[in-house]
């Protein structure tokens, strides 16, 4: 099945989930664990295949939700076809049927609640060092390159963030190699930036925004708030 764009997501109206990365995230607020295992079972149960491609965490008060194919059909430029890891409308069609039984159980969406980790390493050589981050994160290097095109470390059992690695050049002087994408829901990008500088941090660039924003803290170590929305100069 297709992948879907930012558009066609946004297209979909979906007012508990927010595309966060390559998938559709949701955070509920219940009651007590009972409340939250009730909910799980029945969005499990909504589709055939819902647990192929719906992953849940649950605690006392809340149950956040994620929602990405394993099949989604990527065409480059030259009409070659990929399968990647990435939203289909299969996801937004489970989407809207667990939103619904949220309803039914009077479950509260939280997309302020919303949030998810990726960690980025610059390096000339992602094709040489993936494979021991793989093996270092998830034990195996199975997870090198799983879903995606590039050399992504991705953990088919999401106990880790996702690794990706930013293209730089070779260098000698040392620098920051490390940073954070803190991905979060796009109506919330400004509050969570104004935190972060309320708190001590400073905005190094928005040139980018509302897609990324890179913030420092005071001792200069950087981090980036990213949305699914494109550069406001794309």
């Amino acid at each position: 099945m297709d992948m879907l764009r930012g558009k066609d997501i946004a297209a979909a109206g979906l007012a508990d989930w927010r595309k966060l990365g390559q998938g559709l995230h949701a955070r509920y607020v219940v009651s007590d664990f009972t409340a939250a295992a009730r909910f799980v079972s029945a969005a499990g149960q909504a589709g055939d295949d819902a647990g192929r491609h719906l992953s849940a965490k649950l605690g006392a008060t809340y149950v956040d939700l994620k929602l990405i194919s394993d099949d989604a059909v990527y065409r480059d430029g030259e009409g070659t076809e990929h399968q990647v890891d990435w939203t289909t409308q299969r996801d937004v069609e489970l989407a809207e049927r667990i939103s619904e039984i949220a309803a039914e159980q009077s479950v509260q969406a939280d997309p302020a609640g919303i949030v998810t980790i990726e960690l980025a390493l610059d390096t000339a050589n992602p094709d040489k060092i993936a494979p021991m981050w793989s093996a270092l994160l998830t034990g195996s290097t199975d997870a090198r390159g799983r879903g995606t095109l590039g050399d992504d470390v991705r953990d088919a059992t999401n106990r880790v963030p996702i690794l990706w690695f930013q293209d730089t050049d070779e260098h000698q002087t040392p620098r920051q190699r490390f940073h954070v994408d803190v991905w979060v829901a796009e109506e919330l990008a400004d509050e969570r930036i104004k935190a972060a500088v309320a708190a001590g941090g400073v905005i190094v660039d928005d040139s980018q925004a509302p897609s990324f924003t890179v913030i420092a803290d005071s001792d200069g170590n950087r981090a980036c708030v990213c949305t699914d929305l494109p550069a406001a100069n794309a």
